[in-house]
């Protein structure tokens, strides 16, 4: 028998973890959401040491990670950019007979 893994959107996981830190005792915070307190004790060790990062969810990346992919893809543009006017450059640069 094959259980399915429940998944939770981090806007839940947020609320939770937010409940905790404002004082609510851990056990009844897992309760009303229906989750074991050792997962609401993860999701609250990850947004502590994360902080707005924590939960990035599938395909989601963290701020840094996606700071570093759009300089990178920008890179790639003003690379491929410079290459055109280099030929560019080359081919009217020619004399003409």
């Amino acid at each position: 028998m094959n259980k399915t893994r429940r998944t939770f959107p981090d806007s839940l996981k947020r609320e939770a973890v937010e409940q905790v830190l404002a004082g609510t005792p851990l056990r009844h915070v897992a309760q009303a959401f229906e989750i074991t307190e050792s997962l609401l004790g993860k999701w609250k060790r990850q947004f502590q040491e994360a902080g707005t990062d924590a939960f990035p969810g599938r395909g989601w990346q963290t701020g840094e990670a996606a700071e570093l992919k759009r300089l990178r893809d920008e890179l790639a543009r003003v690379t491929m950019e410079r290459d055109v006017l280099k030929k560019a450059l080359a081919i009217f640069s020619q004399p003409t007979k």
